[in-house]
């Protein structure tokens, strides 16, 4: 699946930099770019994108203003230098809230977060007999992988890393994100956290030995923290 989007923002350099991180990111597909709202505003109401990245201080048209005149099938990511407009965007039904500066990791979690949205909304459109490709995109060793979220086994926290265990690999997808990062942009029907530091595929789980997970020869345990919804989860899903 690849988006449209549009980047709105009057400064130059963050215009730039936001088109940088958008010409790497495979399922984007720039569509229009835009130094000030005004500007943007016929484009938006003729052609539509997929998602906009919008910046919320700029003359004549802000962007909380400016997110009023978006179709509701458009997804809003606002990239802004003021964290006291987090709250308001929830207003408008932003997907994301970017503080800049911000790196290419949060710009491509906001993003992963719009492909999750537009995948899991044609699978309500197509119904149940027809499916979409599940998937994210992390970035590792400089490069940036698709991963089939099917094959996702579980994912280890260490830190600001995660290492990401695939069904049928041998190793690991070692990538620079937060737990939280990753457990906000997986879909909550398919993965559970068990543990500060584990989250897994809920339907790859085999066995379940003294409160510990069993994938091969790994055991992965489930802390007190967790252990009343893995219960509850099991328990909703066994015949004894």
């Amino acid at each position: 699946m690849i988006l449209s989007c549009f980047i709105i923002d009057d400064e130059p350099l963050a215009l730039g930099l936001i088109e940088s991180y958008v010409s790497k990111t495979p399922f984007l597909k720039l569509t229009g770019k835009f130094s000030s709202a005004v500007a943007a505003v016929e484009s938006v109401r003729e052609t539509p994108p997929d998602v906009i990245f919008l910046d919320i201080q700029m003359a004549e048209i802000s962007g909380m203003e400016f997110a009023q005149l978006v179709p509701d099938k458009t997804r809003i990511v606002f990239t802004t230098a003021f964290e006291k407009y987090a709250l308001e965007s929830y207003k408008v039904n932003a997907l994301e809230y970017l503080l800049k500066p911000f790196g290419y990791p949060d710009f491509l979690q906001a993003a992963n977060k719009a492909l999750q949205w537009y995948q899991l909304n044609e699978k309500a459109i197509t119904g149940p007999g027809k499916t979409t490709t599940d998937c994210i995109y992390v970035k590792s060793d400089y490069r940036l992988i698709q991963i089939s979220l099917n094959k996702v086994l579980y994912i280890e926290g260490l830190k600001d890393y995660l290492k990401i265990f695939l069904e049928g690999e041998t190793k690991p997808i070692i990538t620079h994100l937060t737990m939280k990062a990753m457990e906000d942009m997986l879909p909550g029907n398919l993965f559970m956290r068990i543990h500060r530091s584990f989250i897994v595929q809920t339907n790859k789980i085999k066995v379940v030995e003294h409160n510990r997970i069993v994938f091969d020869k790994t055991y992965i345990p489930v802390s007190d923290s967790y252990k009343e919804v893995f219960l509850e989860f099991l328990d909703k899903r066994s015949l004894i």
